[in-house]
């Protein structure tokens, strides 16, 4: 979705420092994969990650995917109305996200209420969190070195992720080799089967491009789709002024069945939410997925305030101190108000990715944007105009996780 913490160079440009440092503290979970590669490597997965995500036979099957996890979520959270129980929100978007982005992915189907799930969601949660500390942990190496501590969990953790995606690619593989003769096998939906299409068979290749979409997927969607929620929480009244809006949307009414909202979300549907959109985009301003980000130059330049940087040297930037900036937003900057992303006409106004720098820039800018758009609103909107949210404690000071995505810390009871 997106994760941008990869570096590209010119392929005529050897990797510095920098790119061997990023790659050396991201390698262990991500391989060789998008996230981590430079120069060849990046533009190759890069040209065809973006060809798979453009198609509409995966905007399709995607779509498809999301309604029917929407419902299974929704379904799960009836559970819990119907039992009385707080819901813990946050746990709920990880396993549903987690199962959908295996479904588009991978062609299985995950349970994350299974002992196999639950230990690979652990493990891959646990892998996330071990990585991003590893950027200030000084005393990383020497834990890696001695596999103690937070390193030798880490590498139990990537043991079992690496060893659970391979057995699929491996059984996937033996599938497409037996029915690619078939004439009457229809054409692959899901990303592995469309790569083995492509003879890509290389077990490892295809793992590290795996597990990035995973992350990218997967705790992006999840972490943002909780910090809405919470947003709801704290605003009931623009809560319900988007319930209406599904409800006017998808022509829905008291009566109808989670299965009838869900199919009655179409694309026309979704397009006429625009006070949603704006909603779960002023989400992403003040709670980015990913809030901070990383550049190496490649040659002297000078930014837009005259300071100067030099050849090599990186720099940070901080989308989440940009969404409360008030030289960018306004003296109103920390409020959350969907208004701001209306023009005068009451139309949705896009804003620079400059400026909006929740989904990158640029080349960079994010490959899965719509997609991940797509699959927030179909799951909010089906739980949106099923259910009413509150906190379960509205004293409840809201700390965040330290992962490479913003995560809330012990997640969101409602």
């Amino acid at each position: 979705m997106y994760m941008r913490l990869e570096k590209n160079f010119p392929v005529s440009h050897p990797k510095t420092f920098q790119g061997w440092h990023h790659y050396g503290i991201l390698n262990d979970l991500l391989g060789d994969g998008i996230f981590t590669v430079d120069g060849e490597k990046w533009t190759s997965q890069r040209k065809i990650s973006s060809y798979e995500f453009s198609t509409k036979n995966l905007r399709d099957f995607s779509s498809a995917v999301f309604r029917t996890s929407a419902v299974k979520l929704a379904q799960k959270v009836s559970e819990a109305v119907t039992s009385n129980q707080a819901t813990e929100i946050q746990d709920l978007f990880t396993k549903s996200t987690l199962e959908t982005v295996f479904k588009i992915l991978l062609g299985v189907d995950l349970d994350t209420t299974t002992e196999e799930g639950i230990l690979f969601s652990s493990s891959f949660d646990e892998a996330n969190a071990v990585t991003f500390y590893r950027y200030v942990d000084v005393f990383g190496k020497v834990k890696r070195f001695l596999n103690i501590g937070s390193e030798a969990n880490m590498k139990k953790c990537i043991k079992v992720v690496d060893e659970f995606v391979y057995k699929i690619i491996r059984n996937k593989t033996e599938q497409t080799t037996k029915l690619r003769d078939d004439s009457r096998v229809m054409k692959k939906s899901d990303i592995l089967s469309r790569f083995l299409e492509m003879n890509e068979t290389d077990p490892k290749y295809l793992k590290d491009i795996i597990l990035s979409f995973i992350i990218a997927g997967k705790d992006t969607t999840a972490s943002t789709l909780s910090w809405f929620f919470y947003m709801m929480c704290k605003y009931p009244l623009l809560q319900e002024k988007i319930a209406e809006e599904v409800k006017k949307a998808t022509g829905i009414n008291q009566n109808s069945s989670i299965d009838e909202l869900a199919k009655s979300i179409t694309d026309d549907a979704l397009d006429k939410m625009q006070y949603f959109h704006a909603s779960l985009t002023e989400t992403l301003r003040l709670y980015p997925a990913i809030p901070v980000d990383g550049k190496l130059c490649l040659s002297d330049d000078t930014l837009p305030d005259g300071f100067r940087i030099m050849k090599g040297h990186a720099i940070a930037y901080q989308p989440w101190a940009m969404g409360r900036m008030k030289s960018l937003w306004g003296d109103d900057a920390e409020d959350f108000r969907p208004e701001r992303w209306f023009d005068e006409n009451g139309c949705f106004r896009q804003e620079s990715p400059f400026k909006f720098t929740a989904f990158q820039a640029g080349p960079r800018i994010c490959l899965g944007k719509e997609f991940a758009y797509r699959q927030m609103k179909i799951f909010s909107a089906v739980l949106l105009g099923t259910f009413r949210f509150k906190l379960s404690d509205e004293e409840r000071r809201v700390k965040y996780r330290t992962m490479l995505t913003l995560h809330i810390d012990g997640g969101e009871k409602s």
